[in-house]
């Protein structure tokens, strides 16, 4: 049994709007994702699925998508939302929806944690600098805070690791509320995504403050999960 993490799949099955046509990393991404999967992760194994996963805009568009994460091993896949997860809706309506379409490996990691093992997995969103802080923005980060710090309260007292979509840090910008919480809940490990192409460059990883952070988005990790641990 192993933990994975990988993020921004931005898979297109139900819509028209495939990553191929950026072409590079990008192409025949969907048979690299499937054939990657089926390298490493082993059938009791757990990733973690850190955000924009579907371009669908609805729970029907994304559909063949979840189909298509569903049918890839592993035993649990925990989803995050990325910003361009439009399908998203309430967990009551998605968790229902995974019921009735037979989705079975397929959970939401949204105001709640995870355990693997005697270790927890948390995490939400999050926020990043390109958004800008006006009054509704304000209220959508704050929402992200609680939901990241309801989500660290959830895990007790166990060791956590913490998933988020948006990167806390980057080259000259730091996110300074979410690395209060992470520090304050003494998370060992920060996955994140959201970062593609040339913004690999300024992606910030390794220890930072006894937290250490990976950028796991599918095409800085060739589209294969990243194993965390055993």
């Amino acid at each position: 049994m192993a933990l994975y993490a990988i993020g921004d799949t931005h898979l297109s099955l139900g819509t028209d709007k495939p990553m191929d046509v950026f072409g590079g990393a990008w192409t025949g991404y969907v048979d690299k994702l499937r054939r990657s999967f089926e390298e490493t992760v082993g059938p009791e194994d757990t990733v973690v699925l850190c955000g924009d996963l579907s371009w669908g805009m609805s729970l029907e568009q994304a559909r063949p998508d979840f189909a298509f994460l569903n049918d890839l091993p592993g035993a649990r896949k925990l989803l995050l939302k990325g910003n361009h997860d439009y399908w998203w809706t309430t967990a009551a309506k998605m968790t229902r929806f995974f019921q009735e379409n037979g989705f079975t490996t397929l959970e939401l990691l949204h105001n709640n944690c995870h355990c693997y093992g005697e270790t927890a997995l948390c995490g939400t969103r999050g926020w990043f600098y390109e958004e800008e802080r006006g009054e509704h923005s304000a209220k959508v980060f704050h929402r992200e805070l609680i939901r990241l710090e309801a989500s660290l309260k959830a895990a007790g007292e166990r060791e956590k690791l913490c998933f988020l979509h948006y990167p806390p840090l980057y080259q000259g910008y730091q996110c300074r509320e979410i690395l209060d919480l992470l520090e304050q809940y003494h998370v060992r490990q920060c996955c994140y995504g959201h970062l593609h192409g040339p913004s690999h460059r300024l992606a910030v990883t390794g220890e930072e403050n006894g937290v250490e952070f990976r950028l796991v988005s599918a095409d800085y990790v060739g589209f294969r999960p990243v194993r965390l641990m055993d």
